[in-house]
Order: C-alpha cells, then structure tokens, then sequence
C-alpha cells in the first residue's frame, strides 16, 4: 500500500499550489484595489500576473503526465467508497481549473490585443485577433472561474487539515515533505 506521493509530485503540488494562490492575490487586488487603468502599478501586477500565471500551463502539462505515470497513495479505509469517488471527481475538477484559468486568461490578454508572456522570456503563440465581442464573454468566464477555484482551494485546504487534526489519518501528511 502505497503511502506517500513522490518527490515530484510533492515538488509540482506545493510549486503550483503557490504560485496559482499568489497569482490569484495578484489579480484580485489589481482588480479590486487600483481603480485607474492607467495607474503604472496595476500595469506592473498585470504583468506579474500574466508572466507567472501562464507558467502555470506548462507545470500542469507536467503534472498530469507525472500523475498518470505515478500511482497516487490509496485513500484510507476510513473513507465510504462514495467519499472516495467524490474526492476524485473534486481532484480532477481541481485539475481542470489549474488549466482553464490560465487558458481564459491567455484568451483574454489576446482579445484586448495584449500577448500572453512567460516568465518575461516570450510570449505564447497569439491564438486569436483583437475581439472586443470575444473580450466581453471570456472576461467574466475568467472571473467567475477564479471565484470558484478560490472557494475550491479553500474546500482542498480545509479537507487536508480535516484529514490532518480530525481524522488523524495520512492524506494530509502524505504530501508533505519528510
């Protein structure tokens, strides 16, 4: 019975995990906290945000492929066979947002007429033109979808302590570093 995930794994979740969290304050406070569209700050933290956020899709490519390579730990017994199904289904929406906000928000830098950069090396192939229609249809996807992937990575990290201090099984330990 396999008790812990790899190395790598461990390394993908916590690194994604930061920077998905740290990009979603960094949108949140541009967003709600700089008013102006010409304030320089919100330019730079839009920057930020897309530099790293776009990363993002290139560790999820990796981690799938890690994942479907590497057997996960078993969930522990304690858990109903529903339970475990439901924490799977939440696993893989979980990993369906880790590529759709990047995705809607590549979409959305492009149809203002913006590139997509990573990590302030290049820019992403431009999928699509200038589209102020487009724009108005993909800007509150990618807003509804940080909300919702906010509230999830919340769930995600209340059901770890939960498994932690309240089960006292080995879920939450078993992505920790040893």
């Amino acid at each position: 019975m396999k008790t812990s995930y790899t190395l790598t794994a461990k390394i993908l979740h916590w690194l994604m995990a930061t920077l998905f969290i740290f990009v979603w304050f960094i949108g949140f406070y541009s967003d709600h906290f700089i008013i102006s569209n010409t304030d320089p700050l919100r330019s730079t933290l839009i920057g930020l945000h897309k530099n790293i956020a776009t990363t993002i899709i290139f560790l999820f490519c990796i981690r799938l492929f890690w994942r479907y390579t590497h057997p996960v730990p078993d969930l522990p017994d304690t858990m109903s066979p529903t339970l475990k199904k439901l924490t799977h289904i939440m696993h893989i929406i979980l990993y369906m947002m880790l590529i759709l906000m990047p995705v809607t928000g590549c979409l959305l830098s492009w149809s203002v007429g913006y590139p997509a950069p990573v990590l302030y090396l290049f820019n992403l192939p431009t999928l699509i033109h200038a589209n102020p229609e487009f724009k108005a249809i993909i800007k509150p996807v990618h807003i509804y979808l940080s909300w919702i992937v906010g509230i999830m990575v919340v769930g995600h990290i209340a059901a770890a302590f939960k498994h932690h201090f309240i089960d006292k099984d080995n879920v939450f330990k078993s992505m920790m570093f040893k």
